[in-house]
């Protein structure tokens, strides 16, 4: 039995459905692995493949020019005046997010199963099973961007052909496959033009074959008497076609052999994965258990530990060309739920919460692309809906275009102008924690902060700005439209973005007018309950049962309200927290939750919330998450957030400040977390008991911060080089 944490799960049976498919992907490429020894299925994603439906022309709406008029009617107290601030068109979806196809490997049956299991490996990136003397291999190379699949047995006999008929495919899709001999074996092509549009994807997979005989059953290949087969496959979304035997002749340019690509792949997968580890002394009994029956037992800390160490491995594997989406990287079925788009307003950024505390850079380099490549999209936002320089980030977007277009009556998302601050932030983390700031980053912020320099115009009775129109997703007053005035989530990123984009910009005239842009924005206000409002204009009620928390944005991601600095707005945040329902029982509403609540040292409401999740039924047996209870809707964000919980609740850093064990769920009594990086450049490794804590702290640079432990506070001086051990009280 193992006495170390497990580094992947498996199952004893292949998977029956798509959602409990073992994963691999490189953040480019993605696949979901069945593991069926007599029809070996592997559907095939990508993060360009995007279906249209006309999104890829909208644009934002032209309403600049009634902007003023809006405002003076809010500012006049007429509470529904945003409901027709709109050109009238009705509600459009991003482009959604689909698969490919599968490529489908039938095998005559061969009587029982034999000691059949499939595993998938976390550390190597491998999802396999075998069954008697047949295996079958596959990963998503992070070294040659291509699905890699093994298969062998003895007198191997394999029907192989791409198979584009999953779920939801449109009746209209326009498909052509192609087969060939080749002198290794045979390649195979399948080419799907979308519905009434230019555009369309082509897979090409070439099949080295070992032995027997390969003969054409098109559209596929018949393999007999085989001792192995290997598979080589990509995908790529085009305009007009594709050059068929320009992709064939690239494939074959990879060596014909699954150990050297393998080999390759580690080199750049393992080390990221490896970067940090969680041990929560888990019984060695159940860390050997299948995933699912581990899944049946939510109190256990073997289940903790499989989930981060699958959260870290499915966020990575996700991040690449792009962050992750709704759905990661992966989906078996077209109708993915609210187009599998990134949705900036909450999910993204849950998803991508532990990037830098996790280590995984990879995802933060993923999120700088995606923002840049949208960019010009957010200046045209910027300017169509306020007449303003700069950027407005859209609530939801496709990974093309970053227009925002996506919007209602009930969702006034095109009002929103929080997004690009949040977004941003977790580039700000990362820039902290390697102690340089990135141009990129800079030249950002430095846009963002000239929005509210245009838009920061109006003012109050106290002559303090007033965010008008505003919008705090996805919720409205209790009393007033969803469009109205100073959100709480937009007082909070106007205010971070102007002195983040400043301390980007040190000792320019640019500085100076935004820090006294942030110094003239109104403070928080406490309701009558004693909780931090979620709109900060008087006489607006708030309404609780939501599953978003944006009200408290200032508590986490940021970090302009806490226990230490404000604790007086920190115990009405507290309270905020407190009152807060959950609506629809999401996932990423209870994790939201929890990753406040570490924040305000509630260990409590930390574990209660991640009871909620692990008793409703949210994960599958794939240990890919689902939106609601009972594995409704296959979602991203559980899987993706769950390890930024778990260190928020052992860790949190700050460029000025270390605090050890805030917020330990009573799940976790004991174990050790380790290669932890902070955002003052240190990397730390910590273990845990209730009879007290050793922390080890490992600087790249020499600085000074506040340590805050059950002890109290201290001042810790550190210097690159030099680790630092720390013992810490748990009583």
């Amino acid at each position: 039995m193992s006495h170390t944490p497990v580094h992947g799960t498996w199952e004893p049976e292949p998977a029956a459905r798509w959602e409990d498919a073992f994963l691999t992907g490189n953040g480019h490429h993605g696949a979901l692995v069945f593991g069926d020894p007599h029809d070996d299925r592997v559907i095939v994603t990508h993060h360009t493949l995007v279906r249209p439906n006309g999104g890829e022309h909208a644009r934002p709406p032209r309403l600049a020019g009634r902007l003023t008029a809006l405002q003076d009617r809010l500012l006049a107290g007429d509470t529904t005046a945003a409901e027709h601030f709109t050109d009238g068109r009705p509600l459009q979806w991003v482009q959604p997010f689909h698969p490919a196809f599968a490529v489908r490997l039938r095998r005559p049956a061969a009587g029982d199963r034999s000691g059949y299991r499939r595993d998938a490996d976390f550390a190597t990136g491998e999802a396999s099973a075998r069954d008697g003397d047949w295996t079958s291999r596959v990963f998503a190379s992070r070294a040659d961007d291509v699905i890699v699949h093994h298969v062998t047995a003895a007198g191997l006999t394999l029907d192989v052909r791409l198979d584009h008929r999953l779920p939801g495919a449109p009746t209209g899709l326009r498909v052509g496959q192609g087969a060939l001999l080749t002198p290794e074996g045979a390649a195979l092509s399948l080419r799907a033009r979308y519905p009434g549009s230019d555009h369309a994807f082509t897979g090409v997979t070439r099949l080295v074959v070992t032995g027997g005989r390969t003969t054409l059953t098109p559209p596929g290949v018949r393999v007999e008497g085989a001792e192995g087969v290997l598979l080589l496959t990509r995908v790529r979304r085009h305009p007009g076609e594709l050059d068929v035997t320009a992709e064939t002749r690239a494939l074959g340019a990879l060596p014909p052999s699954y150990e050297t690509l393998r080999e390759r792949h580690l080199a750049r997968h393992r080390t990221a994965y490896l970067r940090v580890t969680l041990d929560l002394r888990a019984d060695p009994a159940e860390r050997a258990l299948p995933g699912s029956a581990l899944l049946a037992r939510p109190h256990s800390p073997a289940l903790l530990e499989r989930l981060f160490a699958a959260g870290r491995y499915h966020l990575l594997s996700a991040g690449g060309f792009n962050p992750p989406r709704l759905t990661g990287l992966w989906t078996g079925d077209w109708d993915t739920a609210w187009s599998g788009a990134f949705t900036h307003d909450a999910n993204l950024n849950l998803q991508t919460a532990s990037a830098v505390s996790a280590d995984l850079p990879e995802v933060t380099e993923a999120l700088h692309r995606l923002i840049a490549r949208q960019l010009p999209d957010w200046r045209e936002n910027a300017r169509a809906v306020f007449g303003a320089r700069g950027v407005v980030a859209p609530a939801h977007s496709d990974g093309t275009s970053g227009r925002s277009y996506h919007f209602s009556r009930e969702y006034p998302l095109h009002l929103w102008t929080a997004g690009a601050d949040w977004l941003l932030k977790p580039l700000v983390d990362h820039d902290e924690a390697r102690g340089a700031r990135d141009p990129r980053t800079a030249a950002a912020l430095a846009e963002t902060a000239r929005f509210h320099e245009d838009f920061l115009t109006r003012t109050d009775a106290d002559g303090h700005l007033v965010v008008v129109p505003s919008y705090s997703p996805e919720n409205r007053p209790a009393n007033a439209s969803w469009g109205t005035l100073n959100a709480a989530m937009d007082l909070s990123a106007a205010r971070h973005a102007l002195r983040t984009a400043a301390a980007y910009h040190p000792g320019t005239a640019d500085a100076v007018r935004w820090h006294a842009l942030a110094d003239r924005l109104p403070p928080h206000r406490v309701n009558a309950d004693g909780a931090l409002a979620e709109w900060a204009w008087p006489g607006l009620r708030d309404r609780y049962d939501h599953r978003h928390l944006s009200h408290l944005y200032a508590v986490w991601p940021l970090e302009e309200i806490t226990p230490y600095d404000t604790p007086d707005l920190a115990a009405a945040a507290h309270r905020a927290l407190a009152l807060r329902g959950t609506e629809n029982d999401s996932a990423h509403g209870h994790l939201h939750r929890a990753l406040i609540a570490a924040r305000l040292r509630d260990a409590r409401r930390v574990g209660d919330a991640l009871a909620r999740v692990l008793g409703g039924d949210h994960f599958h047996a794939s240990l890919m998450s689902a939106h609601y209870p009972r594995r409704h809707v296959y979602n991203a964000d559980a899987a993706h957030t769950l390890p930024a919980v778990l260190i928020e609740a052992l860790v949190q850093s700050t460029p000025e400040r270390l605090v050890l064990l805030p917020a330990v769920p009573a799940a976790c009594p004991a174990g050790e977390l380790r290669g932890v990086r902070t955002r003052f450049g240190a990397r730390l490794d910590l273990t845990w008991s209730p009879d007290g804590a050793r922390a080890v702290v490992r600087p790249t640079r020499t600085v000074r911060v506040d340590l805050r432990t059950s002890d109290g506070a201290a001042r810790l001086d550190l210097v690159a080089g030099e680790d630092r051990v720390l013992t810490v009280s748990t009583r």
